[in-house]
């Protein structure tokens, strides 16, 4: 009897892990090609040119107007009497008026990486939150996969705890 359960459990579990693996592996796709943009995010890979203008408040100083923009590499190259030019744009302290040209990746990818920066006040981190616990899932159900006592099954403990260690080691430089 206690063999049939163990039977049925390993069954059950070997037909979550396929289901659900292939299910992840969508998402996975997905998601690894936007993580690999994300590395290149300092450089102009596949991005173009964009002119922006905006309103921001008037009579801000120059160290005010860069935290306003939200601008990496914000740097103020002449102020005169009635603008402030800064790296690839110029604001007018009286109307508040900006105007500059920003590098951006085209719609569909600059929302792709958004999934990687999901805050958790935005309804999307559930979706991030569901796949990053299938994938829990799909890591601790391998282990369903061979019999405990099997040399594949210590194989891949000593590689479990191998990947561990490598990412202990890793975040503690």
């Amino acid at each position: 009897m206690e063999r049939k359960r163990e039977r049925k459990r390993r069954y059950t579990m070997r037909s979550l892990h396929r289901d659900i693996g292939f299910f992840v592996i969508g998402i996975t796709i997905i998601y690894g090609l936007s993580g690999i943009l994300l590395l290149y995010r300092d450089t102009d890979f596949l991005k173009s040119e964009k002119n922006i203008e905006r309103v921001v408040a008037p009579n801000l100083k120059s160290t005010e107007l860069g935290a306003a923009l939200r601008m990496k590499g914000f740097k103020v190259v002449d102020e005169a009497d009635d603008k402030i030019h800064f790296n690839n744009g110029s604001y007018n302290p009286a109307t508040g008026e900006v105007k500059y040209t920003a590098k951006e990746l085209p719609a569909f990818l600059n929302k792709l990486n958004g999934f990687h920066k999901i805050a958790s006040s935005n309804v999307m981190h559930y979706v991030a939150l569901v796949y990053a616990l299938l994938l829990l899932f799909l890591a601790v159900s391998s282990f369903w996969m061979f019999k405990s006592k099997t040399i594949i099954f210590k194989r891949g403990l000593y590689l479990t705890g191998a990947g561990v260690v490598l990412t202990v080691i890793i975040f503690s430089l």
